[in-house]
């Protein structure tokens, strides 16, 4: 029986051997990038489902959804007026998106940002009023560290509830915001309010002296350049750091992490303080750089706004800028779509609520496409002769 089957696996082994095969090397850089593109791939088809959606809305409105779409470029994107617009509506957002994406790195899903965003603009501009007199810049960076420890302290307690006493995060933070809505009208309208605002109520000025200028070369304030900094520090903390690989741990798993000692109470609280602290300093820079004071225009939906950008970026800080970017366009297009086709300004809330429902929609759609999985790669591999404990 041996000597029957020998002379005939020799043969094929040997044709085997002579058969052109892709390096190992080249194999697992396929296979990775398989795996990669599915976070690309999938939203942009959300994103693409989204817009058929919508464009379906436009039509039984009797509008045009290639006029809508010429519009957004118009208003967003065709032009340096435009651009710069869509990058002022882009600030914010970078930090709102913050304040959802670093939590849900331990599997929190946090959206209370607007209330952080309303009580980071209230606490810069009450404590401007102290430092009336100092140095803008001692008082510039005081003023941002008072609205970043609000915000903590507020999403924080988000944190704490829920690694303490096991208080589901959503609604709390949810319920936070309107919490914190509701005392910053309190404040603003009562104790902190400037006696020569009649009609509108807001705080007294903050000041020239204190007030956030443009970046060089460019009509955008520096809230933009400060998120891009922040998005490329959460980077770091959450992918090249021991405290970020700890956070990925126990949100992968929160008995496994407690069995390996580590303080899953602590990562909960602090990563939520910092998405707090990250979402008031948009309240800053809209007090600093935009309004000069706190006032009602604080509550402009830009905490639910960043709740979609984190969606669509796959809570990515990288990606977060450019949908962000991407967002900002087609709010600051708002004014101009309501003009040219005679729709309401709450049109593009409609496509944001559309397109975030498609995102939704499209997480169940992860790991069901082999050709975005790593195991499309195996027979390669072992014909390739990698061992199969190999990850691509």
């Amino acid at each position: 029986m041996v000597a029957d089957t020998a002379p005939h696996t020799a043969p094929q082994a040997a044709s085997r051997g002579s058969e052109p095969a892709n390096p190992p090397a080249a194999l697992q850089v396929r296979a990775w990038l398989a795996r990669r593109s599915e976070a690309v791939a999938i939203p942009l088809a959300a994103v693409a489902a989204g817009f058929l959606l919508f464009s379906l809305f436009l039509l039984a409105l009797g509008k045009s959804p290639l006029g809508f779409l010429d519009i957004v470029w118009r208003g967003g994107f065709g032009s340096p007026f435009a651009l710069q617009n869509s990058l002022q509506r882009a600030a914010p957002l970078l930090f709102a998106a913050l304040c959802v994406a670093l939590p849900a790195r331990l599997g929190l899903v946090v959206i209370g940002g607007e209330g952080a965003i309303v009580l980071g603009g209230v606490a810069a501009a009450a404590a401007s009023q102290p430092l009336a007199g100092a140095p803008p810049l001692l008082a510039i960076p005081l003023m941002a560290l008072a609205a970043a420890a609000a915000g903590a302290v507020w999403i924080g307690a988000v944190g704490a509830l829920r690694a303490y006493r096991g208080v589901n995060e959503t609604i709390a933070s949810l319920l936070m915001s309107y919490i914190a809505i509701a005392l910053s009208n309190h404040l603003i309208e009562g104790l902190l309010r400037d006696p020569q605002s009649l009609n509108k109520p807001s705080t007294r000025p903050i000041g020239e002296a204190f007030a956030v200028g443009p970046m060089p070369g460019m009509d955008v304030h520096w809230g933009l350049g400060i998120g891009i900094l922040a998005c490329l520090a959460a980077y770091l903390l959450t992918e090249r750091t021991t405290i970020g690989f700890a956070a990925r741990i126990a949100g992968g798993n929160v008995r496994a992490a407690r069995i390996q000692g580590l303080p899953v109470g602590r990562l909960v609280t602090t990563f939520t303080a910092l998405g707090g602290a990250c979402a008031a300093l948009a309240g800053f820079f809209e007090v600093a750089a935009v309004h000069s004071n706190a006032n009602a225009s604080l509550v402009a939906g830009f905490g639910y706004t960043g709740i979609l950008v984190a969606f669509l970026a796959r809570q990515n800080p990288l990606a977060i800028l450019p949908v962000a970017f991407l967002l900002g366009g087609i709010e600051a297009s708002s004014g101009l779509i309501q003009r040219r086709m005679q729709l309401p300004d709450a049109t593009v809330l409609v496509l944001e609520g559309i397109l975030f429902l498609a995102v939704l929609l499209s997480e169940t759609l992860y790991g069901r496409f082999r050709v975005f999985s790593p195991h499309l790669w195996a027979g390669k591999r072992a014909a390739a002769g990698v061992p199969a404990t190999v990850q691509a």
